[in-house]
């Protein structure tokens, strides 16, 4: 019985590695096929220490690394605090691209986590139907350069 079950245990094992192996390159192919982000910097931009009042912005830049063009449909901040602009055009592979934001500080008080949601055609990682990037922040009364000094 031990002379069957050690190769019969070893084929397994075997076939199980092949199986796993193809499954990882298959999932590596999947993450190339169509349009994909890659923002430079990340998906997270923090403000830091900003002084309540002038608008902040930010420009998020992104690399097309997908295959094929993407379409930005719909960028949508999480609150009306938030002015957005972006690509209007397709931005082909291996092209960049742009979403810009300006944060009206004088409606923030304190600590600030804000989302921006962009519908499109590319890869969104997790399954989720939109691409999500976020804001973050202090807004302060006193203008935080004056404090420093």
């Amino acid at each position: 019985m031990r002379k069957i079950f050690i190769p019969l245990f070893c084929l397994l094992l075997g076939a199980l590695t092949q199986v796993k192996a193809q499954t990882k390159a298959d999932i590596a192919k999947q993450k190339i096929e169509g349009p994909q982000f890659k923002f430079e910097g990340g998906d997270t931009h923090d403000f830091g220490v900003v002084k309540r009042g002038p608008v902040a912005m930010h420009k998020f830049e992104f690399t097309n690394v997908g295959n094929q063009p993407i379409i930005i449909t719909n960028v949508t901040p999480s609150c009306g605090c938030t002015n957005v602009d972006w690509n209007k055009s397709p931005v082909l592979p291996g092209q960049k691209g742009f979403i810009q934001l300006g944060l009206k500080t004088e409606e923030q008080h304190g600590t600030f986590n804000k989302e921006v949601y962009i519908q499109s055609n590319a890869y969104v990682p997790n399954g989720e139907k939109r691409y999500t990037l976020y804001i973050k922040g202090n807004a302060v009364d006193e203008d935080p350069k004056k404090k420093e000094k």
